[in-house]
């Protein structure tokens, strides 16, 4: 029994060095460096402003006395990704969009904190320096989760709630209160980004894969390679810890519009029913035909209903 016990665990010491040599080939074979702040900044433009430490990318238009929209952006992504709605939502909204910490030319945090409580703190101080009291949160994925939490811990500030795909629940294979375990291979993150692997991720997100434009990929891949970013990312990652929602849901009054894309291959729409058992004031609008980020692959189809919604509270 010694003996296997002892063969068992070399096995393991082997192949855990194994892999941990695949790792370093990988980042060998597909090293990228970060790229330069200035050229990125040159490159996307937008305004920042110090919030709580973190110097954030942010972009503000539309009148300053209109009723204000604020758009918090999925896992990876960046501002930019609301660039259709935000133009269109400018005529009649002040909008609002930024980096959040640790993606895009925000860039990392320095205090190294990724919790929902941080970026729920950055949001409502970043409000108090812009001067919006209250505002409709719309939030995508990761920033839908965001907003949701916010919804509930600060119910003054919110005239309305609409989340496109939220992140929150648990999907298979996953489970709530459980320290996260973060694959080996992610450790060559911060030193790789191979165009190709990003595109076969990135497409996921959508119904139809070939709506992703080479200019989109190469926005993400430039903004991945923001210094920093990966890292942060993978910090991000590894202090995730899902937490039922429910409760939290529960405590929300504002009117709700849950946005999801009937193939979303990422967050499936059989999670909008989790939502809609939890949501006092929620709707649901189904997307035909389009996945986990419908306001890049089809941009005017998906706005007309948070058009109508925030204009009366009614999709």
């Amino acid at each position: 029994m010694a003996g296997t016990v002892t063969t068992t665990r070399t096995l393991l010491s082997w192949l855990a060095g194994l892999a941990a040599l695949a790792v370093v080939a990988l980042a060998l074979l597909f090293y990228a460096p970060d790229k330069s702040r200035a050229a990125l900044e040159a490159a996307y433009p937008g305004d920042y402003r110090a919030v709580d430490g973190v110097r954030l990318r942010l972009r503000d238009t539309g009148p300053r006395d209109a009723p204000a929209v604020i758009l918090l952006h999925g896992f990876g992504a960046s501002l930019d990704t609301w660039e259709p709605w935000a133009e269109a939502l400018s005529a009649q909204y002040r909008v609002i969009r930024l980096d959040l910490p640790g993606f895009g030319l925000t860039g990392p945090d320095p205090t190294g904190d990724y919790s929902d409580a941080r970026e729920m703190k950055i949001l409502s101080d970043l409000m108090d320096q812009l001067g919006v009291a209250s505002a409709s949160l719309v939030g995508n994925s990761l920033g839908g989760r965001i907003a949701w939490n916010f919804a509930a811990l600060h119910p003054d500030r919110v005239t309305r709630l609409a989340l496109v795909s939220p992140d929150g629940f648990a999907s298979a294979g996953f489970a709530y209160d459980r320290a996260p375990e973060t694959p080996l291979v992610m450790r060559a993150l911060p030193y790789v980004a191979p165009r190709s692997l990003l595109k076969a991720n990135l497409a996921a997100a959508y119904a139809r894969p070939e709506a992703l434009s080479e200019t989109t990929l190469t926005r993400y891949r430039d903004l991945l390679l923001a210094p920093g970013v990966r890292q942060a990312i993978l910090d991000r990652t590894a202090q995730v810890i899902l937490r039922d929602p429910a409760p939290t849901l529960a405590r929300i009054q504002v009117p709700t519009l849950l946005l999801w894309g009937e193939k979303d291959g990422m967050i499936p729409i059989g999670n909008a029913d989790d939502y809609l058992l939890s949501l006092p004031r929620a709707t649901l609008v189904r997307l035909p035909n389009l996945g986990h980020v419908p306001f890049e692959e089809d941009p005017a189809g998906s706005l007309a209903p948070l058009q109508r919604f925030l204009a009366d509270g009614k999709p």
